[in-house]
């Protein structure tokens, strides 16, 4: 009765171990193709159009300007305060900062769109021929 345990648990063993080694492969088996699936769903990304870019280095040009400003306002702004409480020289501090940030803004956005609307003509005239 003994030898009969045995065969049982070491049947039962090799039973339990062939079951695991099949559903390892079968899980690997289903993880892989949807794995393939989900990369192949998204499409590529399109690139923008002749017009889009020209578009997108005008916006950026704007936005250069626009907080180049807020930057000059704001030195000139806080400069004003610091005249006012008679600190001339945290006055001439900001409004230099101000002066410098406004510059850097300006000079980063005129560079992103001109780049922009250069890529852009050439995409259109590229198109044309």
């Amino acid at each position: 009765m003994l030898h009969n345990g045995r065969e049982e648990i070491k049947r039962g063993i090799a039973v339990h171990t062939k079951s695991g080694v099949i559903a390892l492969l079968l899980g690997l088996a289903l993880a892989l193709p949807v794995q393939g699936r989900a990369s192949s769903a998204h499409p590529a990304k399109k690139s923008r159009s002749a017009g889009g870019e020209v578009a997108s280095g005008t916006g950026d040009i704007a936005k250069g300007a626009a907080k180049g400003a807020e930057s000059l306002v704001a030195g000139a702004g806080k400069g004003a305060v610091d005249l006012v409480t008679l600190h001339p020289i945290d006055a001439a501090v900001s409004v230099g900062k101000g002066g410098v940030s406004a510059g850097t803004h300006i000079a980063v956005g005129t560079t992103k769109g001109t780049a922009k609307i250069v890529r852009g003509v050439g995409k259109g005239i590229t198109h044309v021929f």
